[in-house]
């Protein structure tokens, strides 16, 4: 790569950096993974950098490589273990939905209990805002394959947070 080259990568990285480090931490629920999996998105821009004619389509290419790392990362063994102090609790009954306050954290924790591929389609439909056209192409599925997995995804997390998420997309 000569200079300009670096250079405009350098100044697309800086632009970019906070706001894929972010969507990696929806993806993956830890700062230091996300930290991994922005790191991993960013060396492969730079190694296809010189290749990529059309520099609008730079942040696609991104957001594709960093829901592939994510759900590649996930895949991995030492990744399902969870380890805990102490035995979990039995479930108790939990207020009705009005008396409940669902938090950024009930959330994140919540989003980390939903399987990968579920978990990407719901980051970048409602996260990212991208719609279904935009998911599919990200994900490389079809749109039948986001509707199926956005639906199954609100349902998990339903689910995990024992109330009613809206889905407003």
């Amino acid at each position: 790569m000569d200079q300009r080259d670096e250079q405009e990568f350098a100044e697309y990285f800086a632009a970019k950096r906070d706001s894929v480090r972010r969507t990696a931490y929806m993806l993956c629920g830890d700062w230091h993974r996300a930290d991994d999996l922005a790191q991993t998105a960013f060396v492969a821009l730079h190694r296809r950098w010189l290749k990529i004619r059309d520099r609008g389509a730079t942040d696609a290419y991104v957001r594709k490589t960093l829901v592939r790392a994510s759900i590649d990362e996930s895949r991995r063994p030492w990744r399902r273990e969870r380890f805990t102090d102490e035995p979990p609790e039995p479930a108790q009954s939990s207020p009705g939905f009005d008396e409940q306050v669902v938090n950024r954290q009930d959330l994140l924790e919540g989003l980390r209990q939903v399987p990968p591929k579920q978990r990407a389609v719901l980051v970048l439909r409602y996260f990212e805002g991208l719609d279904v056209t935009g998911t599919a192409k990200a994900l490389g599925c079809s749109e039948g394959n986001v509707k199926s997995q956005t639906a199954r995804g609100l349902a998990n997390l339903r689910e995990v947070l024992g109330e009613e998420v809206e889905a407003n997309g």
